[in-house]
């Protein structure tokens, strides 16, 4: 039998091989959750680099402007009035960037939805590049391959001033291309840009992009007086469809050289 002096040793080495065996569990616990956490960020990591590479992989798919993203609680700040009832509008899209940019793309589709025109008001915001050419992005709204060369086709008049067209460098003239056309002002800081297919020849192509033009209106201008300005000063210069013909005043048989900068 152990005297009380006895047991009383033993206590403290109990306690202390338990506080150790305890230790040693908690320690192996942290060890196992490292590990565990270290697995996945790993796992993170590979995943992360899995997504970078998705782009290179998908060549076939349509280029996207990044950070744009369809606003479909956004409402209509543009119109383009008709000439009959046959003339509609295909679609209306507008496009916003975090930014503070926004895009109002209108496009016209004719049989079988074959594209017909395109018109697109782009309002900058912090992501413009001012180091961009301007014509940069028209090739791919034509619905050509964005290396394809554009070459200029002059200028028309129209109620916001000339506007430089732009056509598939290499085309036949007796079989004429759809037209881009593209149109930057300062202040308000917007660029007009689209094209347009409608017409037979030539000069009724470029008719055909001076009445769109012609025929586009603001329907609110939210917070900017200045757009809204814009557009009033436009009204008073705005010319007729069946005229348009006649304001192909910087052409005439031969392609004007286009001055300054876009």
């Amino acid at each position: 039998m152990q005297s009380p002096e006895a047991r009383t040793a033993e206590t403290p080495t109990q306690l202390y091989l338990a506080l150790a065996a305890f230790a040693d569990e908690v320690v192996g616990t942290l060890a196992r959750l490292f590990a565990y956490v270290g697995a996945l960020a790993l796992f993170a990591i590979l995943a992360l680099a899995a997504l970078n590479q998705l782009p290179d992989m998908r060549d076939d798919e349509p280029a996207t402007r990044p950070g744009w993203t369809v606003a479909d609680r956004s409402h209509p700040a543009f119109a383009v009035s008709r000439l009959d009832s046959s003339d509609k509008t295909a679609s209306y899209t507008i496009l916003r960037h975090p930014e503070g940019g926004r895009r109002d793309v209108m496009r016209w589709a004719g049989e079988a939805d074959k594209p017909v025109a395109e018109l697109e008001i782009y309002r900058e915001g912090g992501e413009f590049d001012v180091a961009r050419p301007a014509a940069a992005d028209l090739a791919i709204q034509m619905g050509l391959g964005s290396a394809t060369p554009l070459e200029q086709a002059g200028l028309i008049d129209t109620k916001f001033g000339p506007v430089a067209l732009f056509r598939p460098v290499g085309m036949d003239k007796a079989a004429p291309s759809c037209l881009g056309y593209l149109k930057r002002n300062e202040e308000p800081a917007l660029q007009i840009s689209g094209f347009s297919c409608q017409g037979d020849t030539l000069p009724a192509r470029r008719a055909a992009v001076a009445c769109l033009l012609n025929r586009l209106t603001l329907l609110a201008s939210g917070n900017e007086p200045k757009l809204a300005e814009f557009f009033a000063h436009a009204e008073l210069k705005r010319r007729a469809c069946e005229g348009a013909a006649a304001s192909d005043w910087l052409l005439g048989a031969a392609n004007a050289q286009l001055r300054g900068a876009l």
